[in-house]
């Protein structure tokens, strides 16, 4: 039925089975809901479904085409709505007027999309129920600060009440740790302020496999006890939600494996030089193991846990128990946090409304690198979701409403000079980024920081300077402006023959995967 509703300067009309009023806004109720828009809107919003996927504004002359390559779908995005060209996104959506004024349409549940067509937004639940969406119009840090806590009382806050300050492994060794160099940097870092020293991926036989590999002969709880004797968190990084072909549980557990409704197994992605396949998280065997593994790295002694490619566990499937993509999802992560304890948990590679309630941390843009911008991602691929400093800070930015619920996290900074191709301006927009969200890590190896690299490492450490947002891209932090404009538009579209490289490059790229699909 048709509903009319009021806010300042702007009357809409809506097509819903219940509406009340409520501060800020309007709750409705619509299996599909349909706002009826009254001008051509020139911005959308962009709503990522998980922690890589591109968030941002974007003029709606400027619709994204597919990114390329479509085996890459199922790790980027959501692939249940990875073609489609008109605006769109994952449980909200918002628009902007001529005249600078803002309409936002936010789901209160979980497997729902928003798309702006023509004149119309129009949102969805996958599941066909009668759930509630979240209306309102004016200001725009106002309207997500109370999207914000109406989610809060839906699906809760995470636990921890101050982020940690972090050194990683990965954006120095990446894959190529070990037990002595970890050691040596462990002592190197002295008396730096972090509080955790986190392994990164290169320690488990594989993946699917999580046991040490060779290279950690004292074993994982060895290395724990190193880390702690230090006065530090140990921190271990794990993909619990993947399987790979090579592992033990592809070859002797397929039947925990999520499958379609022809009962071929869902491609996951494409990694470790290998096809990617998801776990299903309402098989009672793998919620077991889940549980298990989780009590297992604790009794090692971690109590700092990222766990990462967790988007694997929503992917569109015939689940063993008929529940929902998403609640299938939350139904696993649920099992972990409990497993987990009083564990700080960060998710990464994870939906971003189904994580809410149960993890500490998020990562909340795609991973960073040590160059700003890449042609070949942005031009060729038309992947905005791959690392790089732009693509991280451009969604980081847009997420930032996320930290009433849970600690955002901006991925590493870089003050190191060595395979570093950041400017000095690109390096201190990411450390403005990390903070702006109040999580402070890096990789960077002591022994490849200079003095004053040294020193101003430990400094970031130790302040925390008063944040204040003073617009949609810039803030005050202590006595600087900071702004992030530069990161925010996508360059435009390539030209015909650029495009037709990048369909080149696309369909080489799916090539060896379209033999594995069915293994």
């Amino acid at each position: 039925m048709e509903k009319n509703l009021e806010f300042d300067n702007l009357a809409l009309t809506i097509q819903a089975t219940g509406c009340r009023p409520i501060e800020g806004g309007y709750i409705a109720s619509a299996p599909r809901l349909t706002v009826r828009l009254p001008a051509a809107p020139v911005r959308y919003l962009y709503a990522g479904w998980q922690s890589w996927s591109l968030t941002t504004w974007l003029e709606t002359a400027r619709p994204l085409r597919p990114m390329r390559p479509y085996s890459a779908h199922p790790i980027h995005t959501d692939p249940a709505y990875s073609r489609e060209t008109r605006p769109h996104g994952s449980w909200y959506g918002a628009v902007e007027f001529p005249d600078g004024g803002i309409l936002f349409v936010g789901a209160l549940g979980l497997e729902s999309h928003v798309m702006l067509d023509g004149r119309s937004l129009t949102g969805w639940y996958e599941t066909g129920k009668d759930p509630d969406w979240f209306i309102a119009a004016g200001d725009e840090e106002k309207i997500f600060a109370r999207y914000a806590g109406l989610l809060g009382e839906r699906f809760g806050r995470g636990r921890a009440t101050q982020p940690e300050r972090v050194w990683c492994s990965w954006y120095s060794l990446y894959t190529e740790i070990n037990e002595d160099r970890l050691n040596k940097i462990l002592g190197d870092l002295a008396d730096l302020p972090f509080d955790v020293f986190q392994i990164d991926d290169g320690w488990q036989r594989g993946i699917g496999d999580w046991e040490p590999n060779r290279k950690f002969p004292s074993g994982m709880d060895g290395m724990a006890a190193r880390i702690q004797a230090t006065g530090r968190k140990a921190g271990l990084w794990l993909a619990p939600l993947l399987a790979v072909p090579s592992s033990g549980i592809y070859r002797q557990r397929r039947d925990w494996l999520l499958h379609d409704e022809k009962g071929r197994l869902v491609p996951a992605g494409v990694n470790w030089g290998e096809p990617l396949f998801a776990l299903d998280t309402t098989h009672p065997a793998v919620l077991e193991w889940l549980d298990a593994l989780m009590k297992k790295v604790r009794l090692w002694g971690y109590d700092y846990i990222k766990l990462d490619f967790l988007y694997a566990g929503a992917l569109p499937g015939k689940h063993y128990a008929d529940i929902p993509r998403e609640a299938a999802y939350r139904n696993g992560l649920a099992v972990i946090r409990e497993a987990l304890g009083d564990a700080y948990f960060l998710t990464c590679g994870a939906p971003i409304l189904p994580s809410l309630g149960l993890c500490d941390a998020l990562r909340v843009g795609p991973d960073v690198a040590g160059f700003f911008a890449s042609p070949r991602d942005d031009l060729l691929l038309a992947d905005f979701s791959l690392p790089g400093v732009r693509n991280a800070l451009r969604t980081t930015m847009h997420r930032l409403w996320l930290q009433p619920l849970l600690h955002p996290d901006p991925d590493v900074v870089y003050f190191r000079s060595i395979l570093n191709n950041l400017t000095a301006e690109q390096a201190s927009l990411l450390q403005d980024m990390a903070e702006i969200c109040n999580f402070k890590a890096t990789s960077d190896i002591p022994a490849w920081l200079t003095p004053s690299e040294m020193e101003a490492l430990r400094r970031y450490l130790s302040d925390r300077p008063p944040v204040r947002q003073t617009g949609r891209t810039s803030f005050q932090i202590g006595e600087r402006q900071v702004d992030f404009s530069s990161c925010a538009a996508l360059p435009s579209h390539p030209g015909a023959f650029t495009r037709l490289q990048g369909e080149l490059l696309g369909w080489l790229a799916d090539f060896p995967v379209s033999k594995n699909e069915n293994l």
